[in-house]
């Protein structure tokens, strides 16, 4: 996955949709997201911005496209935590404050991934 810069708030919501549902046209994000009372319009620009990131990828399905995320939440989010970690000075301390910081439960899942990596 490409270099990710964050995500703006309609963004995030866009991306919920295409996460949750799978393959969506433009009209689909629309009544989902309609609680916001934006134009139909404006969510194919924030489909279009998407895709344009590298984040969703466009299929044309008659007159219709439709946006399919290209990878997953998780990997996602993965993504954004390894450019983070590029941004520290010192990468074990961040690593370290950020090993404080989570519940026992990521702890665990997070010694199981590193185990796996053995």
């Amino acid at each position: 996955m490409p270099t990710v810069t964050s995500l703006g708030d309609l963004e995030r919501a866009a991306m919920q949709v295409a996460w949750e549902s799978g393959p969506v046209t433009g009209r689909q994000v629309a009544e989902r997201l309609a609680d916001r009372g934006l134009a139909y319009t404006t969510w194919l620009t924030v489909l279009t911005r998407l895709e344009r990131k590298g984040l969703l990828r466009r299929d044309r399905h008659g007159r219709a496209y439709t946006y399919t995320a290209v990878a997953s939440r998780e990997d996602h989010i993965a993504v954004l935590m390894r450019q983070a970690l590029g941004q520290a000075q010192d990468r074990e301390a961040a690593l370290q404050h950020f090993a404080r910081s989570v519940s026992p439960t990521e702890a665990q899942a997070l010694r199981r991934a590193l185990e796996d990596l053995e």
